[in-house]
């Protein structure tokens, strides 16, 4: 058994301590908003937070988030960083198949936590490796950075 905080919920899962955790997730679960993409750590779709950190699930075994808190994009609505970004997504229209942007939002929120006013270069550099194949590069850049720019909530980063 693998003890796991998920969105602020313990859960007790019966799962090999190899499987990705994002198959935990998704088949376990039953928390289908991270989506597998590439299996490889290259496109992004996977990612939730770990401790607050990105983190691309497709990759990490259940085993290492065990003791660790994980949020996935099913969470960003009750956090006051990712209601900015979620948004800013729907102000600028980031989304079209919609397919990659779980990952984007969960990334760009990790970066806004942990550095609440990048410019344009950090921007870049923390979305790097997530991709989009509609091709919304620059509309997710504008919006991490409108984001960025929202007045923040009392003892919000």
């Amino acid at each position: 058994m693998i003890s796991l905080t998920i969105n602020g919920e313990k859960h007790e899962l019966d799962v090999p301590d190899g499987m990705p955790l994002l198959w935990a997730l998704r088949d376990v679960v039953g928390l289908r908003g991270t989506k597998f993409g590439c299996g490889m750590s290259l496109c992004g779709a996977c990612t939730v937070h770990l401790d607050g950190q990105a983190t691309r699930s497709c990759v990490t075994p259940v085993s290492q988030a065990a003791g660790k808190s994980v949020t996935t994009i099913e969470a960003m609505g009750d956090d006051a960083v990712g209601r900015r970004v979620q948004q800013a997504w729907l102000d600028l229209g980031v989304a079209q198949c919609g397919y990659c942007q779980g990952g984007q939002i969960m990334t760009a929120t990790a970066l806004l936590k942990n550095n609440p006013a990048p410019d344009r270069q950090e921007i870049r550099d923390a979305m790097n490796g997530n991709l989009c194949r509609c091709g919304t590069y620059n509309r997710i850049e504008q919006a991490v950075d409108r984001a960025a720019q929202e007045p923040r909530e009392e003892g919000q980063a």
